[in-house]
């Protein structure tokens, strides 16, 4: 499977930079993939988890609160407001991140769907890491 370039950048500085095979985004419309040599494309995103599916097939999940995207056939570039990333080397760092990410959608969310459906992505994430 091909991959492409992601860039995942905040005004806080960079998120993630590097390969992908695959990234689920956040749409105003729903949620929706890309791949390798998808078309071009400039959208808005709405809170929720960028799922970004690495060279190693393991996925990388980022909460986000808002922001674009933009997706050619070989980059893919996303500006956020804000973002907290789930990752860790260990059980401890894990742990930590998900309550930072939970702590990041409770500031951010405007409606109660909003936090349930970003929270069962986090715990859905959580299970996957553990």
């Amino acid at each position: 499977m091909e991959t492409f370039r992601l860039e995942i950048l905040t005004p806080n500085g960079e998120i993630y930079n590097g390969s992908a095979l695959s990234v689920v985004l956040p749409g105003e419309e729903g949620e929706f993939g890309v791949l390798a040599h998808h078309s071009s494309l400039t959208t808005l995103l709405t809170s929720g988890v960028v799922d970004v599916e690495k060279e190693d097939r393991c996925v990388e999940s980022i909460v986000i609160n808002w922001g674009v995207v933009q997706v050619d056939e070989k980059k893919v570039i996303i500006l956020v407001e804000g973002a907290a990333p789930i990752r860790g080397e260990n059980e401890a760092e894990i742990a930590k991140a998900l309550e930072d990410a939970k702590m990041f959608i409770k500031d951010i969310a405007d409606s109660s769907s909003a936090i349930a459906s970003v929270s069962a992505k986090i715990e859905s994430a959580a299970q996957k890491l553990i």
